[in-house]
């Protein structure tokens, strides 16, 4: 982990110092804050897991429908090509769920027992989670499927209509992606006051957690 170059005012300090900081800071009355992060996240996770499950298996009925019952071949074609990519999202669907309902179940658990330490670490875990899921690995697998139903569709001759069958593709997976949850990247990455002592020195500030894929990180203003 590396120190961050701050402007004036504010320094960068070891994540494994300023985790200890929210204990100190943190009130009973404070809980609330927890709840709204995993509470919403689970609740968003739900309707993004059900709405985009659905448009996907809406789109596997109709374009099955049209891959035999369209009267253009090319129509009937391209619904084929279709299909193949809504059972492949579909299925992605369904095995690859949001993590938010597991950590919902935990926090739960630590909250009970009063685990404020294991409730930030869970925290943690899951905005780093939430960020891979918008990362580059989260847009292969779709770069793959509609460069191979683009490419057969050129290879059928229409060389625009292949070109658009990858952009739409494409474009909906980002859809996808930048509509799944988020609150607690959002959360974490929000300063919030504290107050540190050592010895007879007190410090007042606000403090914040940066997660990313590569590192974890932490500052702290005053």
């Amino acid at each position: 982990m590396r120190l961050r170059q701050l402007s004036r005012g504010t320094l960068a300090v070891r994540a494994a110092l300023l985790l200890s900081l929210p204990a100190q800071a943190q009130t009973s009355a404070d809980w609330a804050a927890y709840d709204e992060v995993f509470e919403s996240g689970a609740q968003h996770a739900q309707w993004w897991d059900a709405g985009w499950t659905g448009i996907y298996a809406a789109s596997l009925a109709f374009d099955a429908y049209q891959a035999s019952e369209a009267n253009d071949p090319d129509d009937r074609f391209d619904a084929r090509v279709g299909a193949v990519k809504s059972a492949l999202a579909l299925g992605g669907m369904l095995t690859d769920r949001q993590p938010h309902q597991a950590a919902l179940v935990e926090y739960e658990r630590l909250k009970a027992q009063g685990e404020l330490s294991g409730v930030q670490a869970l925290g943690l875990q899951l905005a780093q989670a939430e960020r891979e899921r918008r990362g580059f690995e989260a847009r292969v697998s779709s770069l793959v499927v509609n460069t191979v139903a683009g490419a057969v569709i050129a290879a059928d001759g229409r060389e625009r209509d292949g070109a658009i069958n990858f952009a739409t593709g494409m474009l909906i997976n980002e859809l996808q992606i930048w509509t799944q949850p988020n609150q607690a990247s959002s959360a974490i990455n929000r300063f919030q006051p504290a107050r540190v002592s050592f010895g007879p020195i007190t410090l007042e500030g606000e403090y914040a957690l940066m997660v990313s894929p590569q590192q974890i990180g932490a500052t702290w203003r005053y």
